[in-house]
């Protein structure tokens, strides 16, 4: 499935404008996908990252993505909110799964929590749309992340906007970008298991 093709199909019938919900993980992620997106929808980020299980290191990565977005310019205003944090969110859904290879269950897990957060804030702000920066990344896994999405458009009030930020040189261009603003680029995801594995 090409899920960038999906987008952009979608975007065709979206009015220039339209409020979406866009769910973050640090700044060099949501630099390329806000390039993309920021003149087509008026964005508001959710921060929502209890995966990462060191305190300073979510501070880190929340006030660069604050950072950067006084900075960056779009057509339409680009907000942010503070999700919830406790780490104990992602420790539950992770139990018995500790010791899963980066890339496997545990990581669906984790992107079924954050998403799910998502459409909830999403639905709660009556905001028509909603999708994640997660895409980005080469290891993430995109099929997950939009089956994900679209199973939650069964549950919630906002629709899911299908991505995969990847594509169109998205993750390249999130490198340009961080050096252009000297952005801080993590070495792994977050949790305490990528750090091990540094991915």
């Amino acid at each position: 499935m090409n899920y960038d093709l999906k987008m952009e199909e979608e975007i065709k019938n979206i009015t220039p404008g339209t409020k979406l919900l866009l769910h973050a993980c640090c700044a060099p992620c949501s630099s390329a996908v806000l390039e993309r997106l920021g003149n087509i929808f008026e964005i508001t980020i959710l921060y929502y990252n209890p995966n990462i299980t060191d305190d300073n290191e979510y501070n880190k990565r929340l006030n660069e993505v604050k950072s950067f977005i006084k900075k960056f310019k779009t057509k339409y205003k680009i907000s942010i909110i503070d999700g919830k944090y406790d780490i104990n969110d992602f420790l539950e859904i992770s139990k018995g799964l500790e010791k899963e290879v980066e890339r496997g269950k545990r990581c669906y897990k984790c992107y079924n929590l954050r998403l799910e957060e998502t459409a909830k804030v999403a639905e709660q702000l009556n905001l028509p749309y909603f999708t994640t920066t997660l895409s980005l990344s080469p290891y993430k896994n995109s099929n997950w992340i939009n089956e994900i999405g679209e199973d939650l458009n069964n549950k919630y009030n906002s629709t899911y906007l299908y991505s995969d930020f990847k594509k169109k040189n998205g993750y390249k261009r999130s490198i340009e970008l961080s050096k252009e603003y000297n952005l801080y680029r993590q070495n792994y995801c977050g949790c305490i298991y990528s750090k091990k594995e540094g991915i």
